[in-house]
């Protein structure tokens, strides 16, 4: 475990330390996906450098201390944590719902924030997958993830990571309910969230993760009909090359799918 009681990411490397001016001129190709602004503000520039580098519960811990300015860092690092590195589901939920809370006032604290609304979607998203797609149906989480995701979108039309989410969001609800419950209920359809897909990687094909929901969404909507073409985009995924921690760990998820 790493300092404070923090699952240690298991993949340490040079490569995603990024100190000094190094941060800023890497912001570019780090930040591609979910169009981050570069932060002017001390506390919240090492909050990311901790996320970047993989020390995930840190930059949770230093996000908040810098307050509503480093509470995306510490959303996308809640995200992050819970979904490939927490092992206790209870400590999961609590961390996403922490998050969930923080975005939203993130939100209130700045409207016109893209990343407060995608953060919102992305840690209310991830708790839904933990407590079952169906679970979160009945709850009325699945209206609330894509009114963020929409809200990102309409902010920052090239954000590719909002994008991934909102297909992703389109495949889950037609695999819980089916095409025309989907449709007729939630307006979840199947071409919408191929074509999201497409569009994220035009946006940013670097990106491994846009391919892993991607593979996972095909599957989900077309079963083997389309079984080859997930099976080539986890193989193309398992190649990209990462540029920090949380690349490498959607890389080494494709790795683990072409090996079931």
């Amino acid at each position: 475990m790493a300092k404070g009681g923090w699952a240690k990411f298991p993949h340490a490397d040079k490569a995603y330390v990024y100190a000094g001016s190094a941060l800023e001129k890497h912001w570019g190709r780090l930040h591609r996906g979910d169009c981050e602004p570069y932060p002017h503000d001390a506390a919240v520039e090492e909050a990311w450098r901790l996320y970047h580098r993989g020390e995930f519960g840190q930059a949770i811990e230093a996000g908040v201390a810098a307050g509503v300015t480093g509470y995306n860092v510490a959303n996308k690092a809640a995200a992050i944590y819970a979904t490939y590195l927490e092992n206790s589901e209870a400590k999961k939920l609590r961390l996403l719902e922490e998050a969930t809370a923080r975005a939203e006032q993130a939100i209130e604290a700045d409207p016109g924030s893209v990343n407060a609304h995608y953060y919102h979607a992305l840690v209310l998203g991830r708790y839904s997958q933990g407590i079952s797609i169906a679970a979160a149906l009945k709850k009325g989480l699945a209206g609330k993830v894509k009114a963020s995701l929409d809200k990102a979108i309409a902010l920052a039309p090239k954000h590719a990571d909002a994008r991934i989410a909102l297909g992703t969001w389109h495949a889950e609800i037609i695999g819980k309910v089916g095409g025309l419950v989907g449709a007729m209920t939630y307006g979840a359809k199947k071409e919408a969230a191929v074509d999201l897909f497409k569009t994220a990687l035009k946006l940013n094909p670097d990106s491994a993760i846009a391919r892993v929901e991607y593979a996972n969404a095909l599957v989900m909507l077309f079963g083997e009909a389309r079984m080859s073409e997930a099976e080539k985009l986890y193989a193309e995924a398992a190649k990209c090359k990462p540029a920090d921690a949380m690349e490498r760990l959607d890389v080494e998820a494709a790795k683990a799918e072409l090996e079931e």
